[in-house]
This record gives structure tokens, C-alpha cells and sequence, in this order.
């Protein structure tokens, strides 16, 4: 079956040809280890699990090479290592800081149903290939050294900005450009900085004798080049990454390689709002995916992501998670699947996954397996899209209050006061209880999502 991407470089939905059928590789963007993971973090790391996951069952697990990488060098990293453990030296601080926080990730990506990526690298392992990336570039004139920094000089390269389509205007707003004297042009970037003290610190590239460290961008060309060459196949991430970020690891690796491309496909998903407004924690809407975890069940925060198609923005409600709560347990309430261990995806969903990760339609199509009885095929196919539990409520219920509102509700009605009992039932489903009125006048509830 023939798989169609959509690349954000070329602005096209294209067949997919990977360079190596038998080595097909793909990078993406991952976390800084500072914070909890937010749920927006998460679109990513279970779009591209999927896509993964698609790949393996196209291409073979063993021939598909998945690079999601983990940034511990960062300026958020030392200001957070300098307010948890102020006692300590700063560099002790940040290991303890990126180790919790590393771990705290894993941890919740894994609840989400997500595979571990095939390399996961670090950027504080990669040092040696970044400098030799910096030196290359200093060397072809596309880098130049200044008051011990090393910049990128974007005018050497001529087809700067491609991935992006912006004016060097709206790059420059996009950038939020940093005024330098040191600067040959303003849109000049950072590849090397010197290092402050009690900061991460290594030896620098030739041309400086301080210390120093390197700049966000450089990071992901040296990992991406170390782990699957000087051009793969697809770079992904969240779309607010084209500009700056994966604009200029473009930039640094085509011309460290004097290649055509760095990646034959660009894959990006869209925003993710809370409510119809974007997160944000002076909007109380900010959640991390811990929190979430806490009152939703891993396979319900997944299924509910994958509802939106990849590219679109996405509105994350809580009435989409009681809507992917409830579908999901109607998918999974069949005794056999939970016993099943086979993976493998029902020829509607392939084709659907295959039309650039079209996940609205694969739902339609579980929608539609269910419905004729196909759970022979239902079951391997939810397991393929990571889901493999049925979904347990996580709420905590004070069952003596619920008996105690039930009866005063039927108190209410046999005295005909139908408001009272309207008001007690509104009030238990506004606590995710539902109740249900029998023909022999009992009345029984359970709890919904």
C-alpha cells in the first residue's frame, strides 16, 4: 500500500520513497528536560509514535530507525537546577534536574501508549560532533568566530528560508533576534556561546580558548548526523518549530554537507489550544500530561489526540475526553480484547493511516469494525494504534454520598417536587455519575467519563 506524506518544505501531500526500503529513518524534535511534559508536548511524541508504529508495520521493525532526541543543555535547564537546589553547584543541580525530569517523561510517554524511540540521544553526549559541524562551517565560510562566539552568517547561504516562506522581516519577529555587536548581520545565529561561570562548559571549537557551549540548533544537525546520516528521510515536530529552530538546523546541515537537502520530508502538526483559548498558566489552563494522567486514563488522552488529523490546530476539551472516554470503552467492551497480543492494522485503517496519517478517518473505520462485529479485526488494529487496555475510570467516588443524593432524589419524586429531583440528578451528572431509573422504581448509577 502506498504511503502519501505531506511535506511542510515542498507544501505538498507526496508518495513516500524512503532513500533505503531496508534503513528508513526518521528525527524528531524532543523535550527539554527541565519541567513536567505539558499536554501540548504530547501531540507530537503520539503523532509520530503512530507514524513509527506505521512504518515498522509498512517497512519491517527492524529496518525503521526512529531518533527522538533529549535536550539537557539549556538555559531554562540552569535557571530551574539554580531555583530547586540553590545549596548545590550549578552543573550538580542541572544533573539532578534533567535526570528527575528525563525520567518524569518517560514515564508519562509511556503511559500514553507510545513506543521508546529506536536512539534516544542527548545533546551533552554529542559535543564532539557538534564542534566538528561548527568547524566545517567556519571553514567553507558559512561560520565566522566573534568575541568567542561562532555565528551562522545566513546571507552565505541564498535559499535561506524555504521551510518557513517568511519575509526576512517577519524571520527576523519570528526569530525574536538577539542585537549583537558582534553580529555580522542581524539574523546571524548562535551555533557556539562562551559559557558563564559554575555553567555546562566544554573546550570550544579552534579560534576560541574559552569555554563555552553550544547553541540550541546545532544540537539537533549533530544528533540527526550521528545516528542516521548526512540525509534521511523524514524530520518531524510540532509547527512551531519551522521557524527558527528547524529553518536553521536546515541551514547548518546543508551547508556543513554541501547537500541538496537535510530531510526529504518535513512532517509538522498543528497547535494545541485548551477551551478555545491557548494554553497558558495565567489562564489556569495549563496542564501537564501528569495531571492529566491523574483523572484520564493513558489510552483516552491518546485516542482523544489522534481524533484531530495531525495538521490541523486542536481544541483539547473536557467534553472530547468524556466523547473519547465513552467511545473508547464502547470499542474495547468485548471480552476477547483484552486477551488478544497480535498487532496488526485492518486494510480500511492501513489505508486511512496511509493518506498522511489521515487518523479522523482510521476512527471512522474502528467505528465501523465494531459495528459489523469484525473484533477479530478490531482488536489487533486498536492494539497497532497503541491502544491495548480498556479504559478504567481514575475518579474517586464517595459512594455513601451518591446513595445518600439517590435517595433524596427518589424522596423527591415520590413527593411529585420533580424539580428537586431534576436539580439532584443535574448535580450527579455534573460529578460524572449517571444514573439510570429502573422499571421496579430502583434506581442505579456508575460513573461516567
Amino acid at each position: 500500500m502506498d504511503l502519501k506524506l505531506y511535506d511542510t518544505l515542498t507544501r505538498e501531500k507526496r508518495p513516500f520513497t524512503p532513500l533505503d526500503p531496508a534503513r528508513v529513518r526518521m528525527y524528531v524534535c524532543g523535550p527539554t528536560v527541565y519541567d513536567f511534559a505539558h499536554i501540548g508536548n504530547a501531540r507530537p511524541v503520539i503523532v509520530f509514535d503512530v507514524l513509527f508504529r506505521l512504518l515498522r508495520h509498512l517497512y519491517g521493525a527492524e529496518h525503521v530507525i526512529y531518533v527522538r532526541n533529549i535536550t539537557d543543555v539549556d538555559d531554562k535547564i540552569n535557571a530551574r537546577a539554580a531555583e530547586e537546589y540553590p545549596s548545590l553547584p550549578l552543573n550538580e543541580a542541572i544533573r539532578q534536574v534533567t535526570e528527575k525530569t528525563d525520567r518524569q517523561f518517560h514515564e508519562d510517554v509511556a503511559a500514553l501508549g507510545c513506543l521508546p524511540p529506536t536512539v534516544e540521544p542527548r545533546a551533552t553526549e554529542h559535543i564532539a560532533e557538534m564542534k566538528t559541524l561548527i568547524e566545517r562551517l567556519v571553514a567553507s565560510g558559512h561560520a565566522y568566530v566573534a568575541e568567542d562566539h561562532v555565528l551562522f552568517s545566513v546571507s552565505s547561504m541564498p535559499d535561506y528560508g524555504r521551510l518557513s516562506k517568511r519575509s526576512l522581516d517577519e524571520m527576523m519577529a519570528g526569530a525574536r533576534v538577539d542585537v549583537a555587536p558582534y553580529k555580522r548581520d542581524a539574523m546571524d545565529f548562535v551555533l557556539w556561546k562562551p559559557s558563564k561561570p559554575g555553567e555546562p562548559a566544554w573546550p570550544s571549537p579552534s579560534g576560541i580558548t574559552v569555554p563555552g557551549r553550544p547553541g540550541w540548533h546545532i544540537e539537533c544537525s549533530a544528533m540527526s548526523w550521528k545516528h542516521l546520516g548526512e540525509i534521511f528521510d523524514i524530520h518531524g515536530g510540532g509547527i512551531d518549530l519551522v521557524f527558527p529552530h528547524h529553518e536553521n538546523e536546515i541551514a547548518q546541515s546543508r551547508c556543513a554537507f554541501h547537500s541538496p537537502v537535510m530531510a526529504n520530508y518535513w512532517m509538522h502538526n498543528g497547535f494545541l489550544q485548551v477551551e478555545g483559548e491557548k494554553m497558558s498558566k495565567s489562564l489556569g489552563n495549563f496542564f501537564t500530561i501528569r495531571e492529566l494522567l491523574a483523572d484520564w486514563p493513558g489510552e483516552v488522552l491518546r485516542f482523544n489526540m489522534l481524533r484531530t488529523h495531525y495538521r490541523q490546530p486542536m481544541d483539547w476539551t473536557v467534553r472530547g475526553l468524556e466523547e473519547s472516554y465513552n467511545t473508547l470503552q464502547s470499542l474495547t467492551d468485548w471480552p476477547e480484547f483484552t486477551s488478544g497480543a497480535d498487532e496488526s492494522f485492518a486494510p480500511s485503517v492501513l489505508d486511512a493511516l496511509c493518506d498522511d496519517l489521515n487518523t479522523p478517518k482510521a476512527m471512522a473505520e474502528l467505528h465501523s469494525l465494531h459495528r459489523h462485529g469484525d473484533f477479530a479485526s478490531l482488536g489487533p488494529t486498536l492494539r497497532a494504534l497503541g491502544i491495548s487496555r480498556r479504559p478504567e475510570s481514575k475518579r474517586e467516588v464517595d459512594q455513601a454520598k451518591i446513595v445518600s443524593l439517590i435517595d433524596a432524589r427518589n424522596a423527591a419524586r415520590k413527593a411529585k417536587n420533580f424539580k428537586e429531583a431534576d436539580r439532584i440528578r443535574d448535580e450527579l451528572k455534573a460529578n460524572g455519575i449517571e444514573l439510570e431509573d429502573k422499571r421496579d422504581g430502583t434506581t442505579v448509577w456508575k460513573v461516567k467519563r
